[in-house]
């Protein structure tokens, strides 16, 4: 069994005595994906770019098994207010673009920083995306980054931002060397902007419907020809919202692509009543994830897709898909002495690229020696805590990791968030079914273990259980052998 590369979980003491990399395996499995999910090998990327993006989990999706971000929040004022968007604070039960429990100083944030990077050495990401918009508050961001960029210069600096004001900024995030930028870009048309943006602040002048619009739209393209031609590689998020924006998404792919933007991230729209946004108290649903996946699929021809995106916290910490910003908070961070040991930090990155590149040159072995031709494609959900790894208990799982398998490649898809069945060690019956119903397209469930009950409902479900611990790669591929031969053996 391969083990883990990790100790994500793991303070830096345990993690100084990890050695995860003496095993090894041979995965059944081809296709190294290192870029976004779209089946495109490592290879097609750049290897300037590819350098760039390989420790950066949003821009990788190889990375985001491995390596953790971090978001501090410093940044509270916005310069635009968007329909599916309530800033809510002191917030620690919901997961989701714009909520924080509490607002830093940059001194504070550059603490936290140097605290969490010595005690979660896979953290490699810092980054600003509000809860505000990081360049309407830019004395505070550029300040973080000035105090991180001194203290810990092998961390990536990164800021999230609607553009708005991104090319009054460009020459400062080319001075502090910020290398990865996002923009929210959810249209290109702005009757329909008007129908997501309210009100646009520029200049100290509040400009309201399409003519706000208007002005975001020309600074949003003005944006990206700034980063292009900076050097700066840009993701662009955007909110899929279902007859508002949905089928002028490609459109909207289109452009990006056109002015050089690396990674299209599409998203669903979170719009649940509680959350207080507009879209939310006017019963505007969010997407399916067969509509959801749709779009992306159609706007993937284009360019790179980002589909293991989590809408993150704007204090997020940790590996995306599990949030420990209530480790960190600022009572607790505040009293810690930074640890932060560069050597240690680069011993166990050092390791995660040896087990990568250990699994990369298996699966091209692998590949080489066996190819299954015209094999039918199946979806398994995984529990994983991280490392590329089935690793995790079903019912503790509070997602599912996609992947879509043929025989020879195993390719991530999808996510599926789901609440934990498991609650004080009873399972709870509701909460099966939801799970079962958020993974029914499945034809498999891959955890480290899983209780006879869940078992027995997955199964009247069509979906096989199965348990192991290892790599997914090499999970993936074994179940879907015994899966063919079943399905063979019945016809």
């Amino acid at each position: 069994m391969l083990q883990s590369t990790g100790l994500i979980n793991a303070d830096a003491s345990t993690a100084k005595k990890a050695t995860p990399m003496g095993t090894s395996f041979t995965p059944k499995s081809s296709g190294d994906c290192a870029c976004p999910s779209t089946g495109e090998t490592s290879q097609t990327i750049d290897v300037s770019i590819q350098e760039r993006i390989a420790k950066h989990p949003c821009y990788s999706e190889d990375a985001h098994h491995h390596y953790a971000r971090m978001h501090v929040a410093v940044a509270p004022a916005c310069n635009i207010q968007c329909n599916y968007c309530n800033r809510k604070y002191d917030c620690a039960n919901e997961s989701r673009p714009g909520v924080v429990s509490e607002v830093l100083t940059p001194e504070e944030a550059a603490h936290k920083a140097l605290v969490i990077g010595g005690k979660i050495p896979q953290m490699t990401v810092l980054g600003i995306a509000g809860p505000g918009d990081p360049l309407a508050n830019p004395q505070q961001t550029f300040r973080t980054f000035e105090l991180v960029a001194d203290k810990a210069p092998d961390i990536k600096l990164c800021l999230s931002s609607n553009g708005l004001m991104l090319t009054e900024y460009i020459d400062r995030i080319k001075e502090l060397n910020i290398d990865h930028v996002t923009l929210t870009i959810n249209m290109i048309d702005p009757e329909i902007g008007e129908k997501i943006y309210p009100w646009v602040r520029y200049n100290r002048k509040r400009y309201k419907g399409i003519e706000g619009v208007k002005i975001l739209h020309e600074k949003q393209m003005d944006a990206l020809d700034a980063l292009r031609e900076a050097d700066v590689l840009c993701k662009v998020n955007s909110v899929m919202i279902p007859g508002v924006n949905d089928e002028h998404l490609a459109e909207v792919n289109e452009v990006i692509r056109s002015k050089g933007a690396f990674l299209h991230n599409i998203m669903p729209l979170i719009s649940a009543p509680e959350h207080g946004t507009h879209f939310g108290l006017t019963g505007q649903r969010g997407p399916t994830p067969k509509e959801l996946k749709a779009v992306q699929d159609s706007c993937s021809g284009n360019m790179k897709m980002m589909r293991h995106c989590r809408q993150c916290r704007a204090d997020a910490v940790g590996l995306l898909g599990e949030d420990r910003s209530q480790e960190f908070t600022k009572d607790k961070f505040l009293e810690m002495t930074p640890e932060y040991d560069v050597a240690q930090r680069q011993e166990v990155h050092a390791n995660i690229e040896k087990f990568t590149a250990e699994v990369k040159e298996a699966k091209a072995k692998q590949a080489a020696e066996k190819q299954v031709k015209n094999a039918p494609k199946i979806l398994v959900a995984v529990a994983t805590k991280g490392n590329r790894l089935v690793n995790q208990h079903f019912g503790h799982a509070k997602e599912f990791q996609i992947f879509e398998v043929d025989g020879t490649e195993v390719k991530f898809v999808a996510h599926r968030k789901v609440d934990h069945y498991c609650q004080s060690g009873y399972g709870e019956e509701a909460t099966l079914d939801n799970i079962i119903k958020s993974i029914a397209d499945c034809q498999g469930v891959l955890s480290a273990k899983i209780g006879n009950c869940p078992q027995e409902e997955l199964r009247k479900a069509g979906i096989e259980p199965f348990e192991a611990y290892d790599v997914i790669d090499k999970v993936a591929i074994d179940f879907y052998e015994q899966y063919m031969q079943k399905q063979n053996a019945g016809a």
